[in-house]
């Protein structure tokens, strides 16, 4: 019988058309709080073209539930995985509440995100890396 390996990595992409996110979140003012943090409207606030921003941190969002594998419950919010920057300007991924308890439950050891951004699309790609749970 072949043993498990100690860690698994995944990974999680996703790809965001940049107008259509400024219309949901122009047409749906309301929208922006379910869809981004306090902490990622300010960030993208304060640059030229806060939309391309805006849509890189929601494929972040995808790509992070992408990478967890199966994903998590109905429950989460995306407001739940918050894309931030270090001071070098790098993203870093932030996990809360229920997606953050998911992450321990199942072994998340290592989480990297990097995005990408163009007037029209943005992508984003994680990597996740998982340790074996204990119980396995």
């Amino acid at each position: 019988m072949a043993s498990l390996p100690e860690q698994q990595l995944r990974v999680g992409v996703d790809l965001v058309d940049v107008e259509r996110l400024r219309r949901l979140l122009t047409e749906h003012i309301d929208r922006h709080g379910e869809l981004f943090t306090a902490a990622e409207l300010e960030y993208c606030r304060g640059k030229r073209r806060r939309h391309e921003h805006l849509a890189a941190r929601f494929a972040a969002k995808e790509a992070v539930l992408k990478a967890f594998g199966t994903g998590v419950s109905q429950r989460m919010r995306f407001t739940e995985v918050e894309v931030l920057n270090e001071r070098s300007g790098r993203p870093r991924v932030r996990l809360l509440g229920s997606v953050a308890s998911f992450a321990e439950r199942h072994g998340l050891s290592q989480l990297d995100v990097s995005l990408s951004h163009t007037e029209g699309t943005a992508l984003a790609n994680v990597v996740s890396v998982w340790r074996r749970p204990a119980h396995s």
